[in-house]
């Protein structure tokens, strides 16, 4: 019933809403090109990460998606709880953010030491939710991760 819950908030509310207000952050690669992207580049991996989902690219959704290759938390109920908990630590707040966090919050109490440890990863984690990701595309996976947890503490 989460999960029902959950995909019924992304995608049918928030896919829509991010739909109007993304104009200007518009993905504007296809799934041919990702795939035509050399090997370990953030596009190339985006598409191998939509297609060992066998997930659509969505372009208003796309960015959201880069998040989740990037950080490497999977699309289950625990992993997009955990990837929104990382982006609020992160410095990121956005309706979608504070939703799901507090969706998993009320509902997720298996959860709650998982999205806490991402919370405080995104705390020291370098801020990236203002990179442009059409220019990005190209750049290797592992030096963009790189840059995103060179702060952490090991």
């Amino acid at each position: 019933m989460r999960s029902a819950i959950l995909v019924f908030l992304t995608h049918k509310i928030a896919l829509p809403v991010l739909k109007q207000t993304r104009n200007s952050n518009y993905f504007t690669w296809s799934e041919l090109e990702l795939f035509q992207m050399p090997a370990g580049s953030l596009g190339n991996d985006l598409y191998l990460f939509l297609e060992n989902r066998n997930l659509p690219l969505l372009r208003h959704y796309a960015r959201h998606d880069i998040k989740h290759v990037l950080l490497g938390y999977d699309t289950t109920d625990e992993g997009e709880v955990c990837l929104q908990s990382f982006m609020l630590g992160n410095g990121r707040i956005s309706f979608p953010v504070l939703a799901t966090v507090l969706f998993g919050l009320f509902t997720m109490p298996e959860h709650w030491s998982k999205m806490k440890t991402a919370y405080r990863k995104g705390r020291q984690s370098t801020a990236f939710h203002h990179w442009q990701w059409n220019e990005l595309l190209y750049e290797p996976t592992c030096k963009l991760r790189s840059k995103i947890f060179s702060n952490l503490s090991s």
